[in-house]
């Protein structure tokens, strides 16, 4: 064997071990994202566990509105009928529409929240509070679960378009993903008005 062979040998094996480094590198960053969505949905699904109980508890207070209550019983039912698996997370449209029907339930509660406030007798439910209480920590869980999926999302993008381990993710086939973005209209500040 000569030189420029052995040479040749030796730069295709580096080039092979760190087209590996790179594959592993990309797919623990990629699991990581997995795994952050899944602690998402596992909060959302946490949100929509509650639901029933929180029903349920207002549906004892006399003349509640049905509306509100239905309002919330559906969109529970088309939250939870969207999913999104790992290879949907390379779909913005996919991610864009599981937090629509998402900001469709929150809106749903808030308006639930709201229209208990003209009920003394069921603020004052024990079940009730502890259930508002169980389910704001879950809006906090799902806004810190929202966070960490997104820097995930940003640490997986970037180690796939910085280069050279752009051309090895181009080659391996591993896709951009959708971050979890914000509502529309969530930089504008609410207007609040005390007549």
């Amino acid at each position: 064997m000569n030189i420029k062979t052995i040479i040749g040998i030796a730069i295709a094996a580096l080039i092979i071990f760190y087209g590996v480094s790179v594959n592993n590198s990309l797919v623990e960053k990629q699991e990581r994202v997995n795994q952050s969505w899944a602690q998402v949905e596992n909060q959302y699904q946490r949100r929509s566990d509650l639901i029933p109980n929180l029903v349920n508890t207002v549906k004892g207070a006399a003349d509640f509105e049905q509306k509100t209550l239905t309002q919330v019983t559906e969109a529970r039912s088309k939250a939870s009928s969207i999913q999104v698996s790992a290879e949907d997370l390379n779909n913005p449209q996919k991610v864009q529409q599981f937090q629509q029907a998402q900001k469709q339930l929150s809106g749903a509660l808030s308006r639930l929240l709201v229209t208990v406030e003209k009920y003394p007798e069921l603020k004052a439910n024990q079940n009730f509070q502890d259930l508002q209480t169980q389910l704001e920590g879950t809006e906090n869980r799902i806004s810190t679960e929202r966070q960490r999926f997104n820097e995930s999302v940003q640490t997986y993008n970037t180690a796939i378009r910085k280069f050279p381990g752009s051309l090895f993710a181009s080659i391996l086939g591993f896709d951009k993903k959708a971050y979890f973005e914000a509502e529309e209209g969530a930089s504008e500040t609410p207007e609040v008005n005390f007549n």
